[in-house]
């Protein structure tokens, strides 16, 4: 019996140290709903930490809408866990619950008032005003996994298939990635510096050319990558080239590709919808956005427009598009 209990307090406190682990991310550590920093409770079937005063709100929606919970006092079950893992969190989970809030709209701050709280809290997650009318969920179990989740974006494959390869399996999807333009890049050299970009996908890599005497190239080159099943953030480096010496770093930033798959699973094939916007990756002070980068059904194609401020140096920006293609069924 005493090993029993051992086992199972041991799992308990695995899972409740998942559960911290996952709202260490700079995304969970400001309210989903209002940004008040620190937040302590969690809604686990829509996937979103909250704060104190937003966690209210919450359970007045009652449990069919939002579970909460708190991430230090409360029992979580491996299906709380698990819900919250499916999403990841905050960024994921706006990117589709705000996808079509309006640029004017004025959320509420740490500071509102409950009436305030609870008016956009209901439209958000209660009625949906902010997601597009075909993805509304109307199950009595509300769960963002409802509009596809992280951990269901992987394509169904027949079992039984044998003309689909092992190695087909480990992608989801290609991305193109247009290196467009910078604009005030940073001297490396005596006047100018002479700049080209390093995209990196896990092992996979690729290069711009090199634009000599230029703080503000122009590119108009494309890069292809396969994104696996289990991608990672998509890595930007900026380097002048030197001849006689090591390259010089001229920033770095990364681009978080999750509301861009997710949003791109959610509505499904792009050719059978007209030009709309499906979803969109916030700007935070934890990321490099310089704006909120909105993601787009143009002709067919799922695109987005991406806006970087460079980081770890003094002055630099770079503008890209993204493309997605998922793999064939």
């Amino acid at each position: 019996m005493s090993n029993v209990y051992y086992r199972t307090e041991r799992s308990a406190s695995v899972q409740k140290r998942k559960v911290k682990e996952l709202m260490l991310k700079s995304d969970n550590r400001i309210c989903a709903d209002c940004g008040a920093p620190d937040p302590k409770w969690a809604s686990a079937n829509i996937g979103v930490f909250v704060c104190l005063k937003c966690s209210d709100v919450h359970r007045s929606l009652g449990e069919d809408i939002s579970k909460v919970l708190s991430v230090t006092l409360d029992e979580w079950s491996e299906g709380d866990i698990d819900s919250m893992f499916e999403v990841g969190g905050n960024s994921y989970a706006n990117s589709i619950y705000e996808a079509f809030l309006p640029k004017d709209y004025r959320k509420p701050r740490s500071n509102s008032s409950y009436d305030d709280r609870s008016k956009f809290i209901r439209s958000k997650y209660e009625t949906q005003e902010f997601l597009k009318p075909s993805l509304r969920i109307v199950s009595s179990k509300m769960s963002f996994s409802s509009v596809e989740s992280k951990n269901s974006l992987n394509y169904r494959i027949d079992s039984n298939s044998s003309t689909k390869s092992v190695e087909s399996r480990q992608f989801i999807g290609d991305l193109k990635v247009k290196v467009v333009r910078g604009s005030n890049l940073a001297i490396r050299d005596m006047f100018s510096s002479d700049p080209y970009v390093i995209l990196t996908l896990g092992e996979q890599k690729a290069q711009t050319t090199v634009k000599q005497s230029n703080l503000n190239p122009v590119w108009n080159e494309e890069l292809k990558f396969s994104v696996p099943e289990n991608y990672v953030t998509l890595k930007l480096q900026v380097y002048d080239q030197d001849v006689f010496s090591a390259d010089d770093i001229m920033g770095e930033a990364e681009i978080d590709l999750q509301p861009l798959i997710t949003a791109a699973m959610a509505f499904g094939d792009p050719e059978l919808l007209g030009n709309m916007q499906i979803g969109k990756w916030l700007q935070t002070n934890d990321n490099a956005l310089i704006d909120d980068s909105t993601i787009n059904i143009i002709d067919g194609k799922v695109k987005q427009e991406v806006f970087l401020k460079l980081q770890n140096v003094e002055s630099g920006e770079i503008e890209l598009e993204l493309e997605w293609t998922p793999l064939d069924e």
